[in-house]
């Protein structure tokens, strides 16, 4: 009798303690929370309805390097190991298979790979050029042959080099695409921007209505710059994004923010043409060249899409 009583008690408590947490959490999850954010006013919902957003899209034109860059004192040494190794292991050259004994031809071979031998071995030794006047011999103790010469032997004339250095980077001329052959090179213009002040920048231009940015990129660069460029879009997507920060004033009379999307292009042949109206210069500078001219914001938007070389 007394272990019924037990039983009996134990399962009264046992349904107790396992209703009370039901009830419990029922009461949490019906009763409101005190937190809880209201619901928006019909003011603000009309003000972000109302907010409006301006595009701009903008041409980031790079002319490619147009020389190949000056190799830095390890990759010379690197190419000059690599030299001595090749012409420590190759087979002797077979000049009396390609030359006639004793031509003129075949000095020249022999100079020219006394030269290599040289620069690729070195040695306490130096090579001594014959006195034979200085129009037989060059600065490298290579013989040079008259036209005559080269015609009989069946060969055109060689014509030296081009320099390295143009005479636009002697005379400073940043129109001139010849500059910094070595370098990525921009075009930048100088306009006037949304709130009335000149400022160098990449050419850019709004959006019309159905328009995508690579197309308005396309126009918008052969209005300011001209019909005279062969150029390509490289792509679709934006590479950058820029958002001026503007007074307030400006942001009414645009109708609402301002961003300017940056698309990628290269120039093919050409050169810029400006009708000195929107676009009053414009300059083809490197990296480092354009950092000095743009505001800091917009320098900060566009550094990371520039090449450093």
């Amino acid at each position: 009798m007394w272990s019924r009583n037990v039983a009996s008690v134990c399962r009264q408590r046992t349904a107790v303690c396992l209703r009370a947490p039901s009830r419990s959490l029922a009461s949490v999850a019906e009763a409101p929370s005190p937190s809880a954010a209201p619901a928006p006013s019909s003011s603000s919902t009309s003000d972000a309805s109302t907010s409006k957003v301006i595009l701009n899209a903008a041409v980031v034109l790079n002319r490619s390097p147009i020389l190949t860059r000056t190799p830095t004192l390890f990759e010379r040494a690197y190419y000059a190991y690599q030299s001595r190794i090749r012409r420590a292991l190759f087979n002797p050259f077979p000049t009396e298979f390609y030359f006639k004994t004793g031509s003129l031809l075949e000095k020249k071979f022999a100079k020219e790979e006394t030269l290599r031998e040289r620069e690729a071995f070195g040695g306490p030794w130096t090579f001594k050029r014959r006195k034979q006047g200085p129009s037989q011999m060059d600065e490298d103790g290579i013989l040079i042959a008259s036209p005559d010469q080269m015609e009989n032997m069946g060969e055109e004339p060689v014509e030296p080099p081009a320099p390295r250095i143009h005479e636009s980077d002697r005379t400073g001329d940043v129109k001139s695409l010849d500059r910094m052959g070595e370098r990525n090179l921009y075009l930048l213009v100088r306009a006037k921007d949304v709130t009335g002040k000149e400022v160098w920048r990449f050419p850019q231009g709004g959006l019309q209505e159905g328009e995508f940015l690579h197309q308005a990129a396309q126009r918008d660069l052969q209005t300011e710059c001209g019909i005279n460029m062969d150029t390509w879009i490289v792509g679709k997507k934006p590479i950058a994004v820029y958002q001026p920060s503007l007074p307030e004033n400006v942001k009414k009379s645009l109708g609402g923010e301002l961003y300017t999307f940056f698309l990628k292009a290269h120039i093919l042949a050409g050169q810029v043409r400006p009708d000195g109206k929107n676009v009053t210069d414009f300059a083809w500078l490197t990296k480092q060249e354009i950092e000095p001219r743009v505001e800091k914001d917009y320098w900060a938007s566009v550094k990371d899409i520039l090449s450093d070389f």
